[in-house]
């Protein structure tokens, strides 16, 4: 199973339910990776999108409480393990973890591949990412040349649960 991020320098993701920052080669390197996949989230972030609006051409899966929460064009599932039942329905491969950060911390241990947009500045956040680097189990398998938005440096990192031997 895949997550995908994009944290700044601290490994904040967000602020007031809302991105930190919107790169748009970052936008279109999320939508390149993630279009005709699996996309589980949770509600807050499904809402943070345009019109509240699920994912065009993915499969959008939405963890709330809320056993009468419904939205169009998604499914939704009450517990992570309700959630972790249904995506094992699709290839492990095909799964993403979208957020936000109470999502990503539940499913982080059943990821092995988290493809993260480093940004090289540390903005005020009030959601936050879990520090891969300081983690031993998760290593750097690729990264990007350093990318520039305007005056704002970042790369592409790719992070891969190590194989245990």
């Amino acid at each position: 199973m895949n997550l995908i991020v994009a944290a700044d320098r601290n490994w904040g993701i967000g602020k007031n339910n809302s991105l930190l920052v919107k790169i748009p080669a970052d936008m279109k390197a999320f939508q390149r990776q993630t279009m005709g996949k699996v996309v589980a989230m949770g509600r807050k972030t499904l809402e943070s999108f345009p019109g509240g609006m699920p994912l065009a051409g993915r499969t959008n899966i939405v963890l709330t409480r809320n056993p009468d929460y419904r939205v169009k064009g998604a499914q939704t599932v009450q517990s992570q393990e309700e959630l972790l039942a249904e995506l094992k329905c699709y290839p492990s491969e095909e799964v993403y973890i979208i957020g936000g950060d109470s999502v990503y911390r539940q499913m982080l241990p059943f990821c092995d591949t988290a493809y993260v947009t480093k940004i090289d500045f540390a903005y005020e956040a009030d959601s936050f990412f879990p520090n891969l680097d300081q983690m031993k189990e998760w290593e750097i398998t690729a990264c990007s040349e350093e990318q520039t938005y305007f005056d704002l440096e970042y790369t592409f990192v790719k992070y891969e649960k190590k194989r245990q031997k």
